[in-house]
C-alpha cells in the first residue's frame, strides 16, 4: 500500500500493543494464581508434620523454586511467541482496514487528474480563440461574433462537464426511497432526449408498462436519461431504439436497445470507468461519464447494470432493480 504505508504501521503497532497488554496482564494473573498454587504444602507435610524434616522442606522448596523458573520461561516463551504472531495478524488486520480508504483516495486522485486532463482541453480552444481574436488587428464583428458563438459552444461543454462530476458526487450520498412509477420515469427521460432523437431522425419505442419500483425518482431518471441519450448519440440515421420493462418476482428489469455502431469486447470491459471513451467514440461530443453514473445510480438502488453489444449492430443495456 503506498499512499498509507505509514499509516498502515502506525495501526499495526496500536493492535500489536493492545495484543501484548492484554497478553502480559494475563500472564501476569495466570503467574501470581501459580505462584500461590506452588506455595502450598500438602497437609501431611505441614510444619507439625512428622514427615517434616529439613530435606523433605528442601526438596519441597526446590521443586517449588523450579517450578516457577519454568513457568517464567514458559510465559516469556508465549509472550515473544504472541509478540511474533501478533506483528503479523496486527498488519494484516491494519492492512485490510485501510485498504478501502487507501483505494477511494486512488480513486479520488485518479478522479481528478482525469477531470483536470478534460477540462484542458475546452479551456486551451476557449484561451487560444480568444488570443487570436485580440492578436487580430482587422477583426470584423462577423468574425467576433463567430468567435463568441465557438466561445459559448465550449462554455457549454464545461458545464455539461461540470454538471456530470457533480451528478458523481450527488450519487455518493444515501437515497430516499418511494414508490416510483418506472412508466412515468421513462415517458420523461424520452422527452430530455427528444430534441436530438428528432434531430438524427431516431424513432424511440416505449414498451415499459406500469410497473412500480422503490428508488429515488430523481436518480432513476438521470438513469434512464443516461441510457437514452447514450443510445441516441452512437445511433444510425435514421434507426430505432427500444425501452422495454418487466416484472419478475421481487425484480424489474429495464432494457434500453439501440441500433448503433456497437461496441467491441475491450469498450464493453472498460464501458463503465470514469472518462473511458472508445477510438470509435472520440468523434461524439461527450466525457466518458454518463455510464459511469448510471452504474452508481444502479448500485445505490442495489441493482444490476449490463452491457451487451456487437459492432455495427447495436447495444443493448439491462438494468435489474428490485421491486421494493
Amino acid at each position: 500500500m503506498n499512499y498509507l504505508k505509514h499509516d498502515v504501521l502506525r495501526l499495526a503497532a496500536t493492535y500489536l500493543a493492545i495484543i501484548m497488554i492484554m497478553s502480559i496482564g494475563f500472564s501476569f494473573l495466570l503467574f501470581g494464581v501459580s505462584r500461590d498454587e506452588l506455595g502450598r504444602r500438602p497437609r501431611e507435610f505441614g510444619p507439625d508434620s512428622p514427615f517434616s524434616g529439613n530435606s523433605m522442606q528442601q526438596y519441597f522448596d526446590q521443586r517449588e523454586q523450579e517450578s516457577r523458573q519454568t513457568l517464567l520461561i514458559d510465559l516469556v516463551l508465549a509472550n515473544v511467541g504472541m509478540l511474533l504472531f501478533g506483528g503479523v495478524i496486527s498488519y494484516l488486520l491494519a492492512e485490510r482496514t485501510l485498504r478501502p480508504i487507501e483505494q477511494n483516495m486512488a480513486a479520488q486522485a485518479q478522479f481528478v487528474s482525469d477531470a483536470s486532463h478534460e477540462l484542458r482541453t475546452p479551456l486551451t480552444a476557449l484561451r487560444t480563440a480568444n488570443e487570436v481574436a485580440l492578436r487580430s488587428k482587422t477583426l470584423k464583428l462577423k468574425e467576433a461574433k463567430e468567435v463568441i458563438r465557438e466561445n459559448v459552444d465550449d462554455i457549454s461543454r464545461l458545464q455539461g462537464l461540470a454538471d456530470s462530476m457533480l451528478g458523481l458526487l450527488r450519487e455518493e450520498q444515501p437515497i430516499q426511497r418511494t414508490s416510483v412509477d418506472l412508466a412515468t420515469v421513462v415517458a420523461d427521460a424520452m422527452n430530455n432526449v427528444a430534441p436530438q432523437a428528432l434531430r438524427k431522425h431516431i424513432e424511440i419505442i416505449d414498451e415499459v408498462p406500469r410497473i412500480t419500483v422503490r428508488g429515488e425518482r430523481q436518480l432513476l431518471g438521470s438513469l434512464v436519461t443516461i441510457l437514452l441519450d447514450n443510445s441516441v448519440k452512437y445511433s444510425h440515421t435514421p434507426s430505432v431504439i427500444r425501452v422495454a420493462a418487466q416484472a419478475s418476482g421481487q425484480k424489474v428489469q429495464l432494457r434500453v436497445s439501440d441500433e448503433g455502431v456497437g461496441m467491441s469486447r475491450e469498450t464493453i470491459a472498460n464501458v463503465f470507468t470514469r472518462f473511458y471513451r472508445a477510438d470509435s467514440a472520440r468523434s461524439t461530443e461527450g466525457y466518458g461519464l454518463g455510464l459511469a453514473i448510471a452504474e452508481k445510480i444502479v448500485h445505490q438502488h442495489g441493482g444490476t447494470i449490463r452491457v451487451e453489444s456487437q459492432l455495427g449492430k447495436g447495444t443493448t443495456v439491462t438494468v435489474v432493480l428490485p421491486k421494493t
